[in-house]
C-alpha cells in the first residue's frame, strides 16, 4: 500500500510539505555563550518544536559533541558555530534563514 501525505494528499515519495514548512517562517539563530565554570556552549533557537529532538540528536552525532534540548532551543557543548550552518543547510533549512552571530552573547 502506498503512503499518502495527510497535508497535501500526494504520495509520500513526492510530497514536499516538510521542505515548504521549513522555508515558510523559521528563522534560526545560532550563538555561543558562557555557562557555569566559563564553559562555552552553542545555542540553536528557532527550530520547530515537533522536530527539535530529532534535529538535536542529529546535530550531536554530526558534530561529535554533547548537548540537550531546553525550553525550545538546543544547547550544544563547545563552540560549534563554524560547523552548524553547513549541517543545517544540508538538513534542508534555507541558508538565508540561518543567522550565526559572532562574539559571545
Amino acid at each position: 500500500m502506498v503512503d499518502i501525505c495527510p497535508k497535501c494528499g500526494l504520495i509520500k515519495e513526492i510530497c514536499s510539505c516538510d521542505i515548504l514548512e521549513k522555508e515558510e517562517t523559521q528563522r534560526i539563530r545560532v550563538y555561543a555563550t558562557k555557562k557555569k565554570f566559563k564553559k562555552l556552549v552553542t545555542i540553536v533557537e528557532g527550530i520547530d518544536k515537533g522536530k527539535i529532538d530529532d534535529e538535536a540528536r542529529r546535530l550531536k552525532q554530526k558534530l561529535a559533541c554533547g548537548g540537550t534540548v531546553k525550553e525550545g532551543f538546543i544547547v550544544l557543548q563547545g563552540d560549534q558555530r563554524k560547523n552548524i550552518r553547513k549541517f543545517l543547510v544540508d538538513s534542508g533549512y534555507p541558508s538565508e534563514h540561518i543567522i550565526v552571530l559572532d562574539g559571545l552573547q
